[in-house]
Parts: structure tokens; sequence; C-alpha cells
């Protein structure tokens, strides 16, 4: 299975405007990461995609990577150690468990959308906007394969 099976363009770029809109609310960065298989664990998958993709050097440490195995059928949630440290632990077991849900449903698109959106609030009473953060993207938006 490909990427373009699992989203469309269309869904694609509503998911990236989601995050735009996410990161006008705040200094955090969002990243969504899919593909095709994870040979093991998701969230240790996750954690070297998050070193691979650099986003453990925005100014803060708030980059959050929203990472899918879609052949695997297992996704995680991997948090810089600034984020982290300010969310309840429970937070990112359960949004796994509701983007899990939505995708079980068959909706890949509702899935990221409410991921990108539960963090966003979370990024946004954490990490607010401020005068770096809204003139410099520090990561790209875009879907990352």
């Amino acid at each position: 299975m490909r990427i373009e099976e699992v989203l469309s363009e269309a869904q694609e770029a509503r998911i990236v405007d989601a995050i735009r809109a996410a990161e006008a609310r705040t200094s955090g960065e969002i990243r969504v990461l899919l593909e095709p298989d994870c040979d093991g664990d998701a969230l240790a998958r996750a954690k070297k995609v998050f070193a691979k993709l650099g986003m453990h050097r925005t100014a803060r440490r708030n980059g959050v990577l929203i990472y899918v195995a879609f052949e695997s059928r297992t996704c995680a949630i991997f948090a810089d150690e600034g984020l982290f440290a300010a969310t309840e632990p429970d937070f990112w077991k359960r949004e796994i468990e509701a983007m899990v849900a939505r995708f079980r449903a068959g909706d890949v698109e509702g899935g990221l959308m409410h991921a990108v959106a539960d963090v966003a609030d979370v990024l946004a009473a954490q990490f607010p906007p401020d005068a770096i953060s809204t003139a410099d993207n520090e990561l790209s938006d875009a879907i990352s394969r």
C-alpha cells in the first residue's frame, strides 16, 4: 500500500493547513510522518525519526512528531523534553487511543486532525507564540514520508 492510498492530496493539504493553524497559536512545532512499515516499537522508531528530522533542535525543545506506520498498523507520538515534561503522563496515551479509534473506523484524516488539534492545545497552553516563533517556522509543516 502506498501513502497516496492512505491520504488523498486534498486530505494531506487539509492536515498541513491544520498544522500551520496550530503552529500559529504556539512557539511549538508539529510534524506528521507517514511510512509503510515499522519493524519494531513505534515509539522507538518515532524517537529515531524525530532526531533524524532535526526536531530536537527547536529553540525551546517543544517539537512533537506524530508517527504512523500504516501497513504495520502502529503509531506513536513523540514529544521533545520541553513539552513532555509539561504534560500529564496519560495525555499521550489518550491521544494515541483516540487516533487509533479513528483509524480503525477508516478515518485516517480525522485521526491525524484530532491529534494535531489536541497537541496544538497543549502546545499553546505551555508554549504560547512569541516574536521568534511567529517570525520563523523552525520546521517544515509538510507531511514527511
